[in-house]
């Protein structure tokens, strides 16, 4: 039987507060009695902290390295991410599906308390999975820390008390932000093809890069930053059991970002000429650079997509010494 995902969770939780220091991470208790683990809002973090965030988002299900990458003329830091339960680490966990929304909060929630919770209720339907937990481990990108509604409306949605709600929180602005967004670079290609229908419980193996974006002082542009990371930088990699392969052939060359009608700009600006309403933005476009799907049923690999290194440093203000 699979270990929880919050179990697992908490275990890295626990080496982590364990070897704070050296993580440049903040534990402590929030008044409510959950416990906030800061990566990058008064801590200094880093990207040893940014490989934390990003195995728990995975619900302990994934495993990260820093390497790094070359675009053209320049070379950056880059993430590589593998997993052998993809859709349960991936749309289980570490999918951004959850809306931490009260009076005086907002958030997008990550991680294994998802699974919980259920949100979205409709994604865990397809992927055949729920879990039960004392524990709820939750990761929120954000610039301050949860309040103490934010942190009781969790607990309540994960059937516990807050005692037992632990929070991750970093912001875009920071390495552990930046670190742990260009690591959804398996998650956003499995959320993709679930997009174009196809089931994800059929995918059996993932792994795939992204550069790891510059730290930008301006939440917005790193925001931006981070998303072209993926879609102008990532590389994916999938094994899958499939049936169809013509079907599976014709679903991985829309999945790429280049298959989108917003492809071809920085997110940025994709971003502020929709009015900054991520509704009003191609969905398409949040999906990897390139896929490599081989179908194990008949040893074919179907690829799509390119990376674009000049977009890429365009949008990362690399320049070549």
């Amino acid at each position: 039987m699979l270990k929880g995902l919050n179990a697992r969770a908490m275990t890295l939780i626990t080496w982590g507060i364990e070897h704070s220091e050296e993580l440049g991470i903040l534990a402590e208790k929030h008044p409510t009695g959950a416990t906030l683990i800061d990566l990058g809002i008064k801590a200094r973090g880093g990207l040893a902290a940014g490989r934390l965030m990003t195995e728990v988002c995975l619900g302990g299900l994934g495993k990260t390295s820093i390497t790094t990458s070359s675009y053209e003329d320049v070379a950056v830091p880059s993430i590589h991410v593998e997993t052998d339960f993809p859709a349960v680490a991936t749309l289980g966990a570490q999918f951004a599906g959850w809306q931490i929304k009260t009076s005086d909060y907002f958030a997008m929630g990550s991680g294994p308390a998802r699974a919980i919770a259920l949100k979205p209720k409709e994604l865990f339907q397809k992927i055949a999975y729920s879990e039960e937990s004392e524990n709820a481990v939750l990761v929120l990108e954000a610039d301050r820390y949860p309040t103490e509604e934010a942190i009781k409306y969790i607990a309540q949605e994960c059937e516990t008390t807050p005692s037992n709600v632990y929070v991750l929180v970093a912001p875009t602005s920071s390495m552990a932000g930046v670190v742990q967004i260009s690591g959804r670079i398996v998650e956003s290609g499995i959320h993709r093809l679930t997009e174009l229908g196809f089931d994800p419980k059929k995918i059996l193996y993932g792994c795939g890069y992204a550069p790891i974006s510059p730290i930008h002082p301006n939440a917005a542009k790193a925001m931006g930053r981070t998303n072209d990371a993926i879609s102008y930088g990532g590389a994916t990699f999938y094994s899958v059991d499939s049936d169809d392969d013509a079907k599976l052939k014709e679903l991985t060359s829309r999945a790429p970002s280049s298959a989108s009608k917003d492809y071809g700009r920085p997110f940025y600006e994709v971003f502020k000429a929709a009015n900054f309403d991520f509704y009003k933005i191609d969905s398409g476009i949040f999906a990897p650079a390139t896929f490599a799907v081989t179908n194990v049923k008949t040893g074919v690999t179907h690829t799509a997509g390119k990376i674009n290194p000049t977009l890429l440093k365009q949008t990362m203000q690399l320049t070549p010494a």
